[in-house]
C-alpha cells in the first residue's frame, strides 16, 4: 500500500488594517510623548539654571561698572577728607555695632544735599547688599520684567522715595529664576543690615519687621507710611526713613508677596 502523505495546512496571519493603523497611532503618541517630555526637561533647563546664569553674570557686570564709574568719578578722593581710624567704619557706633539699634530714628548726620534728578528707566544706579544672603545686586529704576527683574536686579518702585529720603525706598526682586535675588529673603531677621550703595553715599538701613504673605495688590506696603491694607495691625503709622523689599511667595508662584522692612540707621558719605 502506498503511504498516505498528510498535508499540514500553513495558516498565515495578516494585519488587519485597523490593526496597523493601530500600531502605527500608538508609535506616533510614544514618540510625541518622548518628545514633549525632552522639550519640558530643556525648558525647565532653561528657566531654572540658563536663566539664572545669565542674569547673574549680567547683574555682577553692571556692579562692577557702576563701581567702576564712581571710582573715575572720585578720583583721588575729596581734599581734606579723612579715612575712617582705628580700622572703624563711620556707620559703626561706639560700641562697634552698626548703627543704631533697629526701630531707632534715621541718624541725624544724614548728609544735606539737593535732591538729584531722577535715574532714567530702566537704568542702575545703586548697589544692594545684604550680608546674611551674601547678596550684592543692583538697582534699577522701574520694576518691568524684561528692562529689570528678568536681568537680575532689583526694580526700584516709581512714585516711592530714593535711598536715604524721608519717606520709603521700596524695592522687588525675582525670588525663583532670572538671578532669583531675593530667593532667601525670607531668612531676614530683625536687626540684619541692609545697605543701598549710591554715587555720593552708603545708606545702612537695619530690618525691622516683615510679612510673611499678602495680596499682590497691598499697594500700602510700599506707601510712603507702610502698612499692610490686608494685615492692617501690621507696619507703620509715623513718617520715617523706610526700606521695603518685596518679592513672590511660595517659591516658584506669584499668587502672593513677601515683604521685609527695614529702617534707615545710618549714612555715609563716599
Amino acid at each position: 500500500m502506498r503511504a498516505v502523505r498528510e498535508r499540514i495546512p500553513v495558516v498565515v496571519q495578516r494585519n488587519s488594517p485597523g490593526r496597523r493603523a493601530a500600531v502605527r497611532g500608538l508609535w506616533t503618541g510614544a514618540e510625541l510623548a518622548v518628545t514633549l517630555g525632552v522639550v519640558l526637561l530643556l525648558l525647565v533647563a532653561h528657566q531654572l539654571w540658563w536663566t539664572n546664569r545669565q542674569a547673574r553674570e549680567g547683574a555682577e557686570r553692571q556692579v562692577r561698572a557702576l563701581q567702576e564709574d564712581w571710582g573715575r568719578d572720585r578720583g583721588a578722593g575729596v581734599p581734606g577728607e579723612e579715612p575712617p581710624q582705628d580700622g572703624q567704619d563711620d556707620e559703626a557706633g561706639a560700641d562697634g555695632r552698626n548703627g543704631p539699634e533697629p526701630g531707632s530714628e534715621a541718624p541725624t548726620t544724614a548728609p544735606e544735599a539737593t535732591a538729584p534728578d531722577p535715574p532714567r528707566w530702566d537704568q542702575a544706579y545703586a548697589v544692594l547688599r545684604i550680608p546674611r544672603l551674601g547678596l550684592t545686586a543692583p538697582v534699577a529704576q522701574g520694576v518691568g520684567k524684561r528692562g529689570v527683574l528678568d536681568k537680575g536686579y532689583v526694580g526700584h518702585y516709581p512714585r516711592t522715595a530714593q535711598p536715604g529720603e524721608p519717606g520709603n525706598f521700596a524695592v522687588a526682586g525675582h525670588r525663583n529664576t532670572h538671578g532669583e535675588p531675593f530667593r532667601r529673603l525670607d531668612l531676614l531677621r530683625r536687626g540684619d543690615r541692609i545697605t543701598v550703595e549710591t554715587r555720593d553715599a552708603v545708606h545702612t538701613y537695619t530690618v525691622d519687621k516683615s510679612l510673611a504673605r499678602t495680596s499682590p495688590s497691598d499697594s500700602g506696603v510700599i506707601a510712603a507710611v507702610p502698612r499692610s491694607n490686608v494685615a492692617t495691625a501690621v507696619g507703620y503709622s509715623a513718617p520715617g526713613h523706610y526700606l521695603t523689599l518685596t518679592t513672590c511667595t511660595p517659591e516658584f508662584t506669584s499668587r502672593y508677596r513677601l515683604i521685609v522692612w527695614g529702617k534707615l540707621t545710618a549714612v555715609r558719605p563716599r
